[in-house]
C-alpha cells in the first residue's frame, strides 16, 4: 500500500531491546559516521565545501549504482516524492551545511552537536505516532538533552562565525530528524538498498551545481581525494544502506540515539588528528549522551 502522506512515521518491526545484529548496526554506523567529520575537514584543506558534497554524494551513489539488487526493485509513483525530499533534506542539504560549517567549527564540535538528532526525531515521532516514548527512552532524551548542552555551550561564547557554524549544524540536525522518521514505513515497504540508491541519484542532482561553483576555488591534494572518496564509499553508500536497515528495525527514535555515540569518535579523532582542544564541559557532556543512548537501546514501550 502506498504511503499516502507526505510526513508519516512507523513503529520499528522490533520494539524489544537491541539484538546483537541492531547492535552491530548502531556501533558500525556510529564508528563510519563519527571518522566523517575528520575525513571531510581534511577535504576541506583542498576542496571547497561544495566540490566535498559533490564528490561524497556521487561515489555514494555510484556504488550503490553497481549493485543489481538496487536496480531491480520499483519504486511506487506515489512514493517517488518521498524519495525528492529525502533526497533535499536527509542529503543535499545537510551535506552542504555541514562543510560550510567545519570552515568555522571545529570537526569534533560539528559532531557533538549533530547529538542533537534524537531530540529532534523524537518530539517529530512523538506527534506522528501520536505515543509518547518509553520510558527509558525518555531518560535517555533528558540525559542526552544535558548532554548535548553541556557540549555546545563552549561554542556559545565564540565569535559572529562560529555561531554561524554551530546553526548550520543544528539546521542540519532537524533535517535529519525529520528524514529518519520518514524513511521506516519506505524501508520496510522496499527495503534499504533500493531506497538510498535512488535518493543518492536524485541527492546527486541536486548537489551538482554547488559543487561546479566550488571547483573553481578548490586545488587539489591526494589526501583529500582520499579521505572524501573514503566518506563517499563508507559514510554515504554504506552507510545509509545500514541506517536504513537499522531504522527499520528499531524505529526512528531509537535509531537516531546511535549519534549519540558519533561525539565521541569525532571527539577522539579530532583530538588526536588535528591537534582540536575540547573542554571539560564538552568531555562530561559526552559522558551524558553516551548513557542516554544505553538507555535507548532498551525495550521500547511507547504510551498513548
Amino acid at each position: 500500500m502506498a504511503t499516502t502522506r507526505l510526513l508519516h512515521t512507523s513503529h520499528g518491526t522490533n520494539r524489544e531491546a537491541f539484538t546483537l545484529g541492531d547492535w552491530a548496526l548502531f556501533i558500525s554506523l556510529a564508528l563510519i559516521w563519527g571518522s566523517s567529520f575528520l575525513l571531510m575537514a581534511i577535504g576541506l584543506d583542498a576542496f571547497h565545501p561544495g566540490v566535498v558534497t559533490l564528490l561524497r554524494v556521487v561515489l555514494g551513489a555510484s556504488i550503490l549504482a553497481l549493485i543489481p539488487k538496487a536496480r531491480a526493485t520499483k519504486i511506487d509513483r506515489e512514493d517517488r516524492r518521498h524519495i525528492v525530499v529525502l533526497a533535499a533534506i536527509w542529503v543535499a542539504i545537510p551535506f552542504t551545511l555541514f562543510p560550510i560549517a567545519q570552515q568555522w567549527i571545529d570537526s569534533a564540535i560539528a559532531g557533538m552537536l549533530n547529538g542533537a538528532t534524537p531530540i529532534f526525531t523524537a518530539l517529530l515521532a512523538t506527534v506522528l505516532l501520536r505515543s509518547l516514548p518509553g520510558p527509558l527512552q525518555i531518560a535517555g532524551l533528558v540525559i542526552g538533552l544535558a548532554g548535548i548542552l553541556a557540549i555546545a555551550l563552549p561554542s556559545a561564547g565564540g565569535d559572529a562565525t562560529a555561531a554561524i557554524g554551530v546553526i548550520l549544524v543544528i539546521l542540519a540536525t532537524v533535517g535529519y530528524a525529520v528524514s529518519l522518521n520518514m524513511v521506516p514505513p519506505l524501508q520496510q515497504k522496499y527495503g534499504s538498498l533500493p531506497l538510498m540508491a535512488r535518493i543518492l541519484r536524485v541527492a546527486t542532482i541536486m548537489v551538482l551545481p554547488f559543487g561546479i561553483v566550488g571547483m573553481a576555488d578548490s586545488s587539489f591534494a591526494w589526501p583529500s581525494l582520499l579521505a572524501v572518496s573514503a566518506v563517499g564509499v563508507l559514510g554515504t553508500g554504506l552507510a545509509f544502506v545500514l541506517m536504513g536497515n537499522l531504522t527499520g528495525s528499531v524505529g526512528a527514535t531509537r535509531a537516531s540515539f546511535l549519534t549519540y555515540l558519533i561525539p565521541v569518535v569525532a571527539l577522539v579523532l579530532g583530538v588526536a588528528f588535528r591537534d582540536e582542544v575540547i573542554s571539560t564541559l564538552a568531555v562530561v557532556g559526552v559522558g551524558l549522551v553516551i548513557a542516554g543512548a544505553i538507555l535507548a537501546s532498551r525495550r521500547e514501550t511507547r504510551r498513548t
